[in-house]
């Protein structure tokens, strides 16, 4: 497996929806959280997930290496802020997820 999201865990998560990558608690919940969200502010995600700032970033990393997140860096009273979005791929794939968990616990959502 040469990425975080290899080869054959994207096509096992095309195929029926659910993604190894995105199942971890916090990076559901970042996704999660995403979703809702046209972009969400780092320090945001750290006071809602109340985590470290390097177990987050480890998480978004993996995100990004997969393609899920982008990130945006911009200036915010005087200091330097990173904000966070879904890409159309991170969406996809995190609202193909959640219909799969529908589907394995027999929600008819899903």
């Amino acid at each position: 497996m040469t990425t975080p999201h290899g080869t054959e865990q994207a096509t096992e998560a095309l195929e029926n929806g659910f993604d190894n990558l995105i199942h971890a608690p916090v990076r559901l919940r970042i996704c999660a959280t995403l979703d809702h969200a046209r972009e969400v502010e780092f320090s945001a995600l750290l006071t809602l997930l109340d985590i470290s700032k390097s177990a987050l970033s480890k998480h978004i990393s993996l995100l990004t290496d997969a393609g899920y997140v982008t990130q945006r860096r911009a200036v915010r009273d005087t200091r330097q802020r990173v904000w966070l979005r879904l890409t159309d791929t991170g969406r996809s794939a995190y609202r193909g997820h959640v219909a799969a968990l529908h589907r394995i616990v027999g929600d008819p959502q899903g």
